[in-house]
């Protein structure tokens, strides 16, 4: 994969580098191999953007793909990784408004055909044309620059904090789990799970004014942060017995083997529960005795459709939602296998990890 740079080359009418320069890729070839290489500056198609990569978070998905843990059907190597990221575009192919060269710009990951019937009902997430995802199955943002259909854009302000907007994709997942939830004021919310998903909605549904909104994680300082961003209450997984049955919304947000189930115990009756976690096989089934005698309302999110990327981005610019005091660790690309180790290994002191072309 290693070719010459451009070189001095105009790509959409903007020049992009010097003849040393081209740009980097990670590119992992199978399960636990990866290398850097340099190429070419891809060019955008007709249709599409190039994107100066500003930073790519790290997340369970891109280990899972690294550890080869991720089903099959949903990665294709060899791939570069990378689905949550931020950037400026650099250049524009055929058909794309030139206005946009120079915009710092965040884009949706699901490559949806904007065509069947479930796109056009809005629900990007759930396109029936195949599953295409900008780092599982398209290159994605390990890199110094990529390439991506200009109708997945998401522009930002023009001072937006490019290394906050990074986990605007984490943001939009939770946005689209607070869009299924349907969160109203005065209601009591809990959040299980106080990762980067539990923090985010934390800050989103605090913007709703619940009576309540108690996080539930074994990390106390997790629980602590939770505090910061909102919550009114930080539990530990075994003080939830004392709250069971209370609360109008809970998003589960930690993929634990059990907190499907545990989740649905702290809801009350009628009550409603979105399950936004990424569980694995052998995870705890929900009692379906518990589930209809509540009268429970159930949904599951997976990815975000454009809707809720439109949520996320909003509540960014208005100031609603702060990602950056997730972030605790930086590296360059040349420190991916160094950066990716720290993902999922339990650390509580390891938030969000960025890569920084």
């Amino acid at each position: 994969m290693t070719g010459l740079a451009v070189g001095g080359a105009e790509v959409g009418g903007l020049e992009v580098g010097g003849l040393d320069e081209g740009s980097r890729a990670v590119v992992v070839d199978r399960p636990g191999s990866h290398r850097l290489v340099r190429r070419d500056v891809p060019a955008p198609g007709p249709g599409e953007v190039l994107v100066r990569v500003a930073a790519a978070g790290i997340c369970m998905s891109d280990r899972e793909l690294y550890d080869g843990r991720r089903d099959a059907g949903y990665v294709r190597y060899p791939v570069t990784p990378g689905h949550e990221w931020s950037g400026t575009v650099a250049a524009v192919g055929e058909g794309v408004d030139p206005a946009l060269v120079g915009r710092r710009t965040v884009a949706e990951g699901f490559r949806a055909c904007g065509r069947c019937e479930r796109c056009r009902c809005g629900e990007t997430s759930l396109c029936t044309a195949g599953y295409a995802e900008t780092g599982f199955t398209e290159p994605g943002a390990f890199a110094d620059h990529l390439t991506v259909p200009a109708q997945l854009l998401h522009p930002l302000d023009d001072a937006a904090d490019l290394r906050a907007a990074a986990l605007l994709e984490p943001a939009a997942v939770v946005a689209a789990a607070v869009r299924a939830g349907g969160p109203r004021p005065g209601e009591r919310v809990a959040v299980v799970g106080a990762g980067t998903l539990g923090l985010l909605a934390v800050q989103l549904l605090a913007a709703y004014r619940p009576a309540e909104l108690a996080v539930v994680d074994p990390r106390a300082a997790r629980g602590e942060q939770a505090l910061a961003f909102g919550a009114s209450a930080a539990l530990a997984p075994d003080e939830e017995g004392a709250v069971a049955g209370r609360f109008d919304l809970v998003v589960e947000t930690a993929g634990a083997p059990t907190t499907a189930a545990s989740s649905c115990l702290l809801a009350r009756r009628g009550g409603r529960v979105v399950l936004t976690g990424m569980f694995t096989p052998g995870a705890r089934g929900i009692d379906p005795v518990h589930l209809s005698l509540s009268q429970l309302e159930l949904r599951s999110v997976f990815g975000a459709p454009s809707s809720a990327w439109s949520d996320a981005v909003r509540a960014f610019g208005l100031g609603l939602l702060d990602p950056a005091p997730l972030i605790t660790h930086e590296f360059p690309l040349e420190r991916f296998g160094e950066a990716v180790a720290l993902v999922g290994e339990g650390d509580p002191a390891t938030g969000k990890v960025l890569l920084r072309p």
